[in-house]
């Protein structure tokens, strides 16, 4: 049987594309295995700068969990011997990820799916895909992905979409800073290819210090994290990498990254 989900390597980034297009992209835990597989890899690969995580088709990014009937690893299982659940341990996973992960939101992101796209570091998405949380019209909250929306929308809209269900544009997603950039659908790869020339060419040191810094300050007070910051400079300064940006920006020259 096929996997559910492609992992590629296109240069120095890491492709993970959920390939379930007849069920609109929807994660079970063998997706979220896959997926979990590719960021592994990615991480341990020195060579690799970046991870896409994107849908196949044009229909959906991610639906959200599945909910045909008695799937293994389907919406609602739980196994109560394991202390985590398998999608909790994912976005677990992508936030210790030291690696950016970009949504590539190539069609609607739903539910879960919508947890999938908060959970990455940066998105750029098509100007005609929907986002939404779905599950009050089937009886539940988007309590698993409900820590995430807390990150990063405004809290009177987040409590319209968790309360109504309702749908809301990628214009509006974009207004809230859920998605940093939003394009035709034709421009959808080009945009993505030239946020990713961004980031590639950068020191992997200083994204991957930039990200743990980023996550570790953001569930700290204003005190904890001036402490931290001030701990962190000394460790950044010591770097190979901060070496050679140094010399090569007195030097006026191009740095050659060594990534330590």
């Amino acid at each position: 049987m096929a996997e559910p989900v492609r992992v590629e390597r296109r240069g120095a980034v890491q492709w993970i594309t959920i390939d379930r297009a007849e069920r609109r992209n929807a994660i079970n835990e063998q997706v979220i295995a896959v997926i979990a597989r590719g960021i592994a890899e990615a991480t341990a690969d020195a060579e690799c700068r970046a991870i896409v995580l994107t849908g196949a088709g044009d229909n959906a990014f991610c639906a959200g969990a599945d909910l045909q009937k008695n799937v293994q690893g389907g919406a609602f299982s739980v196994d109560f011997s394991q202390p985590r659940h398998y999608i909790v341990d994912l976005f677990k996973r992508m936030q210790d990820c030291r690696l950016p992960i970009v949504a590539r939101v190539n069609g609607h992101a739903m539910a879960g799916g919508f947890g999938l796209l908060c959970a990455c570091d940066l998105a750029v998405a098509a100007d005609d895909i929907r986002i939404g949380t779905p599950e009050s019209k089937i009886g539940v909250t988007p309590m698993m992905i409900l820590p995430l929306m807390m990150r990063l929308l405004p809290a009177r809209r987040l409590q319209e979409m968790c309360i109504t269900g309702e749908q809301f544009s990628a214009a509006e997603a974009l207004e809230w800073g859920v998605l940093n950039y939003v394009v035709p659908r034709a421009e959808l790869d080009a945009k993505l290819d030239w946020l990713l020339s961004r980031i590639v060419d950068k020191s992997p040191t200083a994204v991957r210090l930039g990200k743990q810094a980023f996550n570790a300050m953001r569930d700290m007070g204003l005190r904890e994290s001036l402490e931290y910051a001030q701990a962190m400079v000394p460790v950044m300064s010591s770097t190979e990498d901060a070496r050679e940006g140094m010399a090569s920006f007195q030097e006026k020259r191009k740095p050659n990254w060594t990534g330590r």
